[in-house]
């Protein structure tokens, strides 16, 4: 009779993802090891997520993942006492064109029968909500007040505390070589330190997703583009929503921004045309850009001090949904990777589904609803509010 693997999950990637798999795969039952090349959790990109967290999505699969992450994020400080920074201010999308009004009506018709709290509000409504917004052709937009803004920082290092509480181990800078294979079976992972045996290994590796897809054989399509973002002095605050302008300009497809609990503003924007690969240099042509976007939407922000900017990754897939599976062969192999810049909202939900898959077979989400994510979907049908 052979021994059992020294480990029942070997996750690859401390971050946004990896680290609540560790801990729901834990509390489980299962024993759970966590590798990164890096110093410690979230020193990818998680800790350049500016922690919004939104159901408010046109992928069924989702709006029902992320309305679970909101449910963890929620009961967290309650149920476990750390405090991860957590506001309930809702996401808003003000709309000041007459194909936007057309586009976001129309996805409501989706989002409310899979449990999104959201609706379209007047013009009215959007001035109360966010005094000092622009009223010029303003004709209304969509409110979505449960979903929420909480800290990635705080968030992850909670996470990584009740995951090694719970016997998750974690290893640090140790840089993931290979994966072990026998008869069509993961045996093992291997580091530029030692090797890991175990029945099952998650590829949770953000940017680096699609190289180690490549060990077994899987074309995984994720592709990282490049997105800045900043964060301002605190100022009094003065509204509540993470407000979303989807209005494109010349350099930039739309912008975002919100008073976090320490009552800065956080604020980032999506550049159009995209900017492909790996670079997490700040640039000086950002700050101009977005500045001017969100000043033109809420002119009181023109006085408010800029502390600081920076670069991070999004690893994009085709249709701006993630890839999340298991191989039949090597058996064993999963993966839970193109987050598309979503990976810290949708971390703690997809987590409970990404355990449920490699313990039982079966995810939280309905089957139905997670094919979503299959890697063998139609990648050409692109998500409208990815």
């Amino acid at each position: 009779m052979s021994a059992s693997p020294a480990y029942d999950l070997v996750i690859i990637g401390a971050g946004s993802v990896g680290v609540p798999t560790a801990l729901f795969a834990a509390r489980a039952g299962m024993k759970t090891l966590v590798l990164d090349r890096r110093a410690s959790v979230g020193q990818g990109d998680n800790k350049r997520a500016i922690g919004g967290v939104r159901a408010t999505h046109s992928d069924p699969a989702k709006i029902r993942i992320c309305l679970r992450s909101i449910e963890i994020f929620r009961d967290w400080e309650a149920q476990e006492g750390d405090d991860l920074g957590y506001r309930q201010g809702g996401y808003l999308f003000p709309v000041y064109r007459e194909g936007d009004e057309t586009l976001l009506k129309g996805l409501l018709e989706v989002q409310k029968p899979h449990g999104l709290n959201i609706d379209w509000i007047p013009p009215e409504r959007v001035s109360e909500i966010v005094p000092g917004i622009r009223q010029r052709d303003l004709r209304g937009g969509t409110y979505s007040p449960e979903d929420i803004n909480v800290s990635p920082l705080r968030s992850i290092a909670a996470f990584h505390r009740a995951a090694a509480a719970a016997g998750a181990e974690f290893r640090f800078r140790e840089t993931v070589t290979g994966v072990e294979l026998s008869g069509g079976q993961v045996t093992g992972v291997t580091t530029d330190r030692a090797t890991y045996p175990c029945a099952h290994v998650l590829n949770a590796s953000g940017a680096a997703a699609r190289d180690m897809g490549a060990w077994v054989g899987l074309d995984l399509p994720v592709y990282p583009d490049s997105h800045e973002a900043g964060i301002t002095e605190p100022v009094e605050r003065f509204f509540d929503p993470l407000v979303v302008d989807i209005r494109p300009t010349p350099g930039a497809k739309n912008c975002y921004f919100f008073q976090n609990s320490e009552n800065r503003i956080e604020f980032c924007l999506t550049p159009e045309p995209i900017i492909p690969g790996t670079s997490r240099d700040s640039t000086s042509s950002f700050l101009p850009l977005v500045s001017q976007k969100m000043c033109d939407l809420l002119p009181r922000l023109s006085t408010v001090r800029v502390r600081r900017v920076w670069r991070g990754l999004y690893p994009q897939t085709p249709d701006g949904s993630p890839i999340v599976g298991s191989c039949e062969d090597p058996a064993g192999y999963h993966y839970a990777v193109g987050m598309c810049g979503q990976g810290f909202m949708l971390g703690p939900g997809l987590a409970q589904d990404i355990v449920g898959m490699i313990k039982d077979g079966q995810t939280v989400t309905e089957p139905e609803v997670f094919a979503l994510f299959r890697l063998d979907r139609d990648f050409g049908k692109t998500e409208a509010l990815k």
